[in-house]
């Protein structure tokens, strides 16, 4: 019997697939996460080979000589650039197989909950051109949902809130399905781009991608914080055209993020609106589960609460709920069918 399941352990190749903006984990079954990368690919543009994906491939962002480009082909959680994605897709999966080229999986991907059936196909052919044998497509927000151990199979409101970085996705999920969703194209590289040029504006200096999102995790927040903090930046100043140094601090980037981080409140204030108040009820006493990179921005779980007036909660590990999520369903093909979109 051991050799049997050991056997058929070999072969279940399932993946499920957390196909994110920013960052892109995979998940095989039996084995947890096995790939957890930035959505980012390198291509030679004179030869159209890939150079780098992933961590390699953000080292070069900003960086890189005249015939190489590096991509981001995602854009607010949908497909941007089509061949691109089916590239990063293929190494992503013959990385999480350990480059076995005979494995056709089943894979299971997570998708924005107001995508177009445009956007829907365009995930499905990539995944199938890059060999899945199967593709089951599912709301994030449900696999977030599912991933921060939410009891989603009951007759009970359960309210999730997903900031990842393109997307922000907002649901209500009662009895296995969604009773209200929304999604707001505002969240992490919303937040990025925001203080790069909030900088640009206020101190005349240019700063790149990474130095934004570095600002953003080092000192950002959304709500005022017990003690200052302070970082120094490198950029190049506009007026003198020279790289320069300057310190910024926590109020300052806080005032970048505002109107961001309010796109996203209001978003929750007008879910608490939309929803049947039986599951309003619920939700008052269970509170709002906040997942998602974004939920890791300093304060944020206590902006949304003193706005709303419920109890904000952080799932346990807020950048892999979705994929976790996602991989409990490979092993529950009941709810898999259940919650999955046509």
């Amino acid at each position: 019997m051991g050799f049997f399941r050991s056997v058929l352990n070999f072969f279940s190749t399932d993946l499920a697939i957390d196909l994110g903006t920013a960052n892109t984990l995979v998940f095989v079954r039996g084995k947890g996460i096995v790939v957890n990368e930035p959505s980012i690919v390198a291509i030679n543009k004179v030869t159209n080979r890939v150079e780098a994906v992933g961590h390699e491939a953000k080292e070069m962002l900003g960086r890189t000589p005249g015939n190489i480009v590096a991509i981001k082909p995602m854009k607010d959680g949908v497909i941007a650039d089509f061949d691109v994605t089916e590239q990063m897709l293929k190494y992503f999966i013959k990385k999480a197989h350990n480059r076995n080229h005979l494995i056709s999986p089943r894979i299971v991907i997570c998708i924005p909950s107001e995508i177009t059936q445009v956007e829907k196909r365009a995930v499905r052919e990539s995944a199938l051109r890059a060999k899945a044998s199967e593709v089951y497509l599912i709301e994030e927000a449900m696999a977030a949902a599912i991933g921060a151990g939410l009891p989603i199979t009951e007759p009970t409101g359960n309210m999730i809130v997903d900031i990842g970085g393109g997307t922000t996705d907002i649901a209500v999920i009662s009895l296995s399905g969604i009773v209200y969703s929304r999604s707001v194209r505002v969240a992490g590289n919303e937040m990025d781009e925001a203080i790069t040029q909030y900088i640009k504006r206020k101190h005349n200096l240019l700063i790149g991608e990474r130095t934004a999102e570095q600002i953003k995790i080092g000192i950002g927040s959304a709500a005022p914080l017990a003690e200052r903090l302070t970082m120094e930046i490198k950029g190049r100043n506009i007026i003198e055209g020279v790289p320069k140094t300057i310190a910024i601090t926590d109020e300052e980037v806080r005032e970048a993020l505002s109107d961001a981080i309010a796109v996203i409140v209001n978003a929750v204030r007008v879910a608490l609106e939309r929803m049947p108040p039986e599951l309003s009820a619920d939700i008052v006493d269970k509170g709002i589960v906040l997942t998602g990179g974004g939920a890791l921005l300093r304060n944020m779980d206590r902006r949304i609460s003193s706005e709303t007036g419920l109890p904000v909660l952080l799932a346990e590990d807020p950048l892999a709920s979705v994929v976790m999520g996602t991989g409990k369903m490979l092993n529950d093909m009941d709810l898999l069918r259940r919650v999955s979109l046509e």
